[in-house]
């Protein structure tokens, strides 16, 4: 069964959120960076200009937007509640929470893949120092799957550290599986999902996820410096806080009180002073998402990825990377030229107003909810006469 595209109703709704498109811009790199909707530009500007000539110590303010959001974020991937959000300026900070923060012994093994974007990977061969072992699953045919991850655990596995999708090929783990395989074993299953929330849907009770970490500058369509750190209170209790600030305990504003007890929820993580303004355009690209709906959002841009699919696996030259279906693919449709320039062909899509990434000598098509079909159709046909010239 096809995935359906947007109403051309809801579509136009979209549409008229992004400034960039009236120009003739042809926008489809969002597995890199997504543009700013005209909410997220005017939330960070009504915050900046408060804090400009306005009520500038607006931080009770500030702090209902953050209240907010923080719900917003657990309602998007279905956290048991908005205490067990904790939010972060990357998805390395998040990361890192978990992998310094857990109590561990020489001889424990952290299982890695050989697909993994650094970000995922630095942070637990850091502990090597420590002791900590890691062991890599050579993937096959771009696909890391339940029965690879089970093969290749050991009884000293502590942590399984996974994307929920791939950033260069744009396979979708079976995180629900996975998780379940984790949970029995009682192994902590930390995942990257930069590269899914916003984009695909992620419910992380369903998924036995422990630890979900996510920067918002890609699919969720928020400032840089944005992002979170979603993770169960059973993996929280178990993390030695590696660092902490005034933010982190109780009650921060009994100044004197310097024998508290860190706060109960993962507000305990976020130390000090946030970056507000980030933080006030995530508010207003998370409300957005919501809005449109993570289901149907899934659905337009898999309706998307099916016009690029049925297209680059009938060009001769063209080698399709990511899964066509739709179990193992997220927002990101990746090709290889065999017969072209990969950075030639990109330069002269550029040209165009098309913009896309190449990474590793491919080419990454990665379209979002408000893109049309027209878009990538005409994206396809910018594609098609570079291939030719």
């Amino acid at each position: 069964m096809k995935a359906e595209l947007f109403s051309e109703e809801t579509l136009l709704k979209a549409r008229a959120l992004f400034p960039h498109i009236p120009t003739g811009k042809i926008y489809l790199n969002h597995a890199a960076t997504s543009p700013l909707s005209t909410r997220v530009v005017d939330a960070v500007s009504t915050h900046l200009l408060n804090r400009s000539s306005g009520a500038i110590d607006d931080y009770w303010k500030t702090l209902e937007k953050i209240t907010e959001l923080r719900q917003n974020v657990a309602t998007l991937i279905n956290a048991e509640s908005a205490a067990r959000i904790a939010f972060t300026g990357s998805t390395t900070d998040a990361i890192n929470i978990v992998a310094n923060g857990l109590d561990w012994k020489s001889g424990d093994r952290v299982l890695l893949n050989d697909m993994e974007f650094p970000a995922n990977v630095y942070p637990y061969h850091h502990l090597k120092k420590r002791g900590v072992e890691i062991d890599v699953i050579p993937s096959v045919n771009n696909r890391v799957t339940p029965e690879m991850i089970a093969q290749f655990l050991k009884p000293q596995t502590r942590v399984v550290a996974l994307s929920a999708v791939q950033f260069l090929t744009g396979f979708k783990a079976d995180l629900k599986v996975i998780g379940e395989l984790c949970r029995s074993r009682g192994i902590t299953f930390a995942v990257d999902a930069i590269q899914a929330v916003g984009a695909i849907k992620i419910d992380v009770q369903a998924m036995k996820i422990d630890a979900l970490a996510a920067g918002a500058q890609k699919w969720q369509m928020s400032p840089h410096g944005s992002g979170f750190l979603y993770l169960t209170e059973e993996l929280q209790a178990k993390i030695n806080q590696q660092s902490i600030g005034w933010l982190s305990v109780e009650n921060p504003w009994n100044f004197f009180d310097y024998e508290q007890p860190l706060d109960p929820t993962a507000r305990r993580f976020e130390n000090g002073s946030l970056i507000m303004p980030s933080l006030w355009g995530m508010h207003a690209a998370i409300g957005t998402l919501l809005e449109f709906g993570a289901e149907n959002i899934q659905n337009h841009i898999f309706a998307l990825t099916d016009i690029l699919i049925d297209s680059f696996k009938n060009l001769d030259g063209v080698r399709m990377i990511s899964p066509e279906k739709y179990t193992e693919r997220g927002g990101i449709v990746t090709i290889e030229l065999l017969k072209a320039s990969a950075d030639a062909i990109l330069e002269k899509m550029m040209a165009e107003n098309v913009v896309i990434s190449l990474r590793e000598g491919k080419l990454r098509f990665s379209p979002h909810f408000y893109n049309s079909p027209e878009e990538v159709v005409k994206a396809l046909e910018v594609f098609k006469s570079a291939l030719k010239s």
